[in-house]
């Protein structure tokens, strides 16, 4: 994989685009532009929820305050597709305990651009 739209800064960037819309209320748009039509998010509550899912309800859920990405990991997964895994750590207002856990993003290029085909968070117990 030698493509400059899928290496480690470029999808940690658009990770990072991603969170950052996710403080905002933003969430279900900027995801439902970002997911192939057949993705999947997996979330820590065991939840599978497709694209139409995703930008129709993300908009109204709770925002971030504050999120840190960290020790992100590229897993080149063919020739136009790779995975970012990294850890996160976010905070809403009002929460006691952040909200930590591994992440797993799969993108791979569809007209042009990264798009993101199935993503998955593991809790990480302290």
């Amino acid at each position: 994989m030698t493509d400059h739209l899928l290496t480690i800064d470029a999808l940690l960037a658009l990770e990072h685009r991603g969170w950052e819309a996710l403080t905002r209320h933003e969430g279900g748009s900027f995801y439902g532009e970002l997911m192939t039509a057949d993705a999947l998010m997996i979330l820590v509550n065991g939840m599978v929820l497709d694209r139409e899912t995703i930008a129709a309800t993300l908009n109204q859920s709770p925002a971030w305050s504050t999120f840190s990405l960290e020790d992100a990991r590229l897993v080149p997964t063919g020739e136009a597709s790779a995975a970012l895994v990294y850890r996160a750590t976010a905070s809403r207002d009002g929460q006691e305990e952040p909200f930590v856990a591994l992440m797993s993003s799969h993108y791979t290029l569809a007209g042009g651009r990264p798009a993101l085909t199935l993503y998955q968070q593991t809790t990480v117990t302290h």
